[in-house]
């Protein structure tokens, strides 16, 4: 009995440390967002805004200002960065990509590991954008 208790102790601090180490490979996360039209999705959220000039460089910097928050790949001036932001407890990746397209930017925030969110990306987005218009 407590070695099966120690095999699965051992499974499930090993599925932590890689939702954690995992590598981020920006050929798969840094891609274009593809969005046409507003979208609420299980385990993300995609956004249209209308932007000026300097609204990206605006967003950009509350982006980074979320904790957790780093840019995994891209700048502003290149046209599309995307972020990884980590939750606070289990450290699992969520992704948002942010693309310049025209008078338009277009945000696509999508979690890595399993099939719902719980939420998490589009309050985090609605969020950004909330502030941004303030």
């Amino acid at each position: 009995m407590k070695m099966i208790f120690w095999a699965i102790l051992l499974i499930v601090i090993a599925g932590l440390a890689w939702i954690r180490l995992a590598p981020s490979d920006p050929d798969v996360w840094h891609v274009d967002p593809k969005v046409t039209a507003d979208q609420d999705l299980a385990g993300g959220v995609r956004r249209r805004i209308p932007a000026q000039e300097g609204t990206f460089a605006q967003l950009d910097r509350i982006i980074l200002a979320t904790p957790r928050t780093e840019v995994l790949a891209g700048s502003v001036e290149d046209g599309k960065v995307t972020y990884i932001t980590r939750s606070q407890w289990m450290g699992f990746p969520d992704y948002t990509t942010v693309m310049a397209n025209d008078d338009v930017l277009e945000l696509h925030a999508r979690l890595r590991f399993g099939q719902s969110d719980m939420g998490v990306n589009k309050a985090r987005v609605d969020d950004w954008l909330a502030r941004l218009e303030d």
